[in-house]
């Protein structure tokens, strides 16, 4: 295994359901999984690295949902219908290009690396 390529972060199904509709977020997960295993992105054996998936209950962003959000990129997409799902993981997370006009934020990852002495 490669190791881990991408994190997927889809707040879908939030208790309070300030940024979404829940019968779209919960249809926006169902999605999600489908994709990711139809399009192989599991794979222990894929080069690039799994893709993970979680569903959160709240990414503190109470609008334009369901939000996702992909790490290590810091890119967060809204209004992630199941739609817009499949070009979001062929396009970004395959290819490696974002879809600027679906963002509504970025916040980059920064790793603290120690220095060996």
């Amino acid at each position: 295994m490669s190791g881990i390529s991408h994190h997927l972060l889809l707040c879908a199904t939030a208790s309070k359901a300030k940024c979404c509709d829940p019968t779209v977020g919960a249809a926006s997960w169902d999605r999600l999984k489908q994709l990711v295993k139809q399009l192989g992105l599991e794979d222990p054996g894929r080069a690039a690295g799994i893709v993970l998936r979680s569903k959160a209950d709240c990414l503190r962003i109470c609008e334009r949902g369901p939000v996702l959000l992909i790490w290590p990129d810091g890119c967060w997409y809204g209004e992630v219908t199941p739609e817009r799902l499949e070009p979001i993981l062929r396009q970004h997370v395959i290819a490696g290009e974002p879809i600027e006009e679906w963002l509504i934020q970025r916040t980059p990852m920064r790793c603290n690396q120690a220095t060996a002495n």
